[in-house]
C-alpha cells in the first residue's frame, strides 16, 4: 500500500514502517493538500520557524523515509505517523485543516471523559465495532477479549517481561499452543495481507472463545507458580495455550469441524456502507 486517500481527492504517499510498525505519510504531501500552497517547501520552512518547538522536535517527528517521488524514483522524504501529523496540522492555520482541529479537540475530550468513566470507553468501542456491522454477541466476546489481554499484559509487566517484543514472542507462543499457528501464520490463513489489520477482529466467535482461554490459563498458571522473568513465563504461555489447545482438538474431534477458519470480515465495512446506500436511496 503506496497511496492512501486521506480526504477529498487528495492522494496521500505512505510507507508501513517495520522499525515500530506505524504507517507514515508524507509531510509536504499532507501539508500541499490542506494549503494549496504554490511552494510547499517554503510553506513548512516558515511554519517550522512560526513555531520553535516544533522545529526543535521536528527530526522526532518526521524522519526520513523512502517514498516514490512524482519522477518515478525513490527519495528519502519526510514522513509522519498519524500522531505526529496531527500535531503538524494544530500548526496549519488554513480552514482545511479546522475539520482536523475540531476533531482532536472532540477525541481529546472524550479521553477525559474516559479516564474519569472507564465504562464510557467500552461503551465507545462497542458502539464502533456496531457501526461496522458485527453482531452484539460478536462485539460482547471482542470486549471480553480485550479485557483478558490487558489482565494478561499487566501481569507480565509485573513478573519483569516489559519489552513489546517479548510481548510479541510469548503471544505467538499461545497461540501456536491453541491453533497450531503463531498470529502472524494465522492472518495469512485467513488473507490478512495489510500489516494493520488485526487478526482478532476477522475472528469467528469460536475463535475468540479459544483465543481468551489460551491468555487467561496463561495468566492463571504464571499468578500461581509465581512466574518472574521471560523464561518463566514463556514457560507458562507455552502450557497456558497448550490448555486451549488440547480443548480445541477435542471439540474439534467431536464436531467433525475445524475451529480455525479461513473466514475474514474484511468485506464488512463494505456490506454496511452499500447498506447505508441502499437505504438512502430508499
Amino acid at each position: 500500500m503506496s497511496n492512501v486517500k486521506l480526504f477529498e481527492s487528495a492522494h496521500i504517499r505512505s510507507v508501513w514502517n517495520e522499525t515500530d510498525g506505524k504507517w507514515y505519510f508524507s509531510v509536504a504531501d499532507v501539508v500541499q493538500a490542506l494549503t494549496d500552497s504554490a511552494n510547499v517547501r517554503d510553506y513548512i520552512k516558515k511554519m517550522r520557524k512560526r513555531e520553535t518547538e516544533l522545529d526543535a522536535n521536528w527530526g522526532t517527528l518526521c524522519p526520513p523515509l523512502e517514498l516514490l517521488a512524482p519522477d518515478g524514483k525513490r527519495r528519502q522524504t519526510q514522513c509522519a505517523n498519524a500522531e505526529s501529523l496531527l500535531r503538524i496540522i494544530q500548526s496549519i492555520p488554513s480552514p482545511k485543516a479546522e475539520p482536523f482541529k475540531r476533531w482532536l479537540a472532540r477525541v481529546g475530550y472524550e479521553r477525559l471523559e474516559e479516564i474519569e468513566n472507564p465504562e464510557l470507553a467500552a461503551k465507545r468501542m462497542r458502539e464502533l465495532y456496531k457501526a461496522k456491522g458485527y453482531s452484539d454477541e460478536w462485539i460482547e466476546k471482542r470486549v471480553r477479549g480485550i479485557a483478558i489481554r490487558d489482565e494478561l499484559t499487566n501481569e507480565w509487566q509485573k513478573r519483569g517481561v516489559k519489552e513489546q517484543r517479548d510481548y510479541a514472542i510469548l503471544t505467538a507462543e499461545i497461540s501456536r499452543a491453541t491453533f497450531g499457528m503463531t498470529p502472524a501464520e494465522y492472518k495469512a490463513f485467513k488473507s490478512l495481507d495489510k500489516p494493520a489489520d488485526n487478526l482478532r477482529d476477522h475472528m469467528t466467535d469460536l475463535e475468540l472463545i479459544f483465543t481468551m482461554l489460551g491468555e487467561a490459563s496463561t495468566t492463571e498458571i504464571a499468578r500461581n507458580r509465581d512466574a518472574q522473568g521471560y523464561d518463566r513465563n514463556r514457560e507458562a504461555a507455552i502450557e497456558g495455550g497448550a490448555v486451549a489447545g488440547t480443548a480445541r482438538i477435542d471439540l474439534e474431534k467431536k464436531s467433525g469441524r475445524r475451529v480455525a477458519t479461513r473466514e475474514n470480515y474484511k468485506a464488512l465495512p463494505e456490506a454496511v456502507v452499500r447498506k447505508k446506500l441502499k437505504s438512502r436511496e430508499g
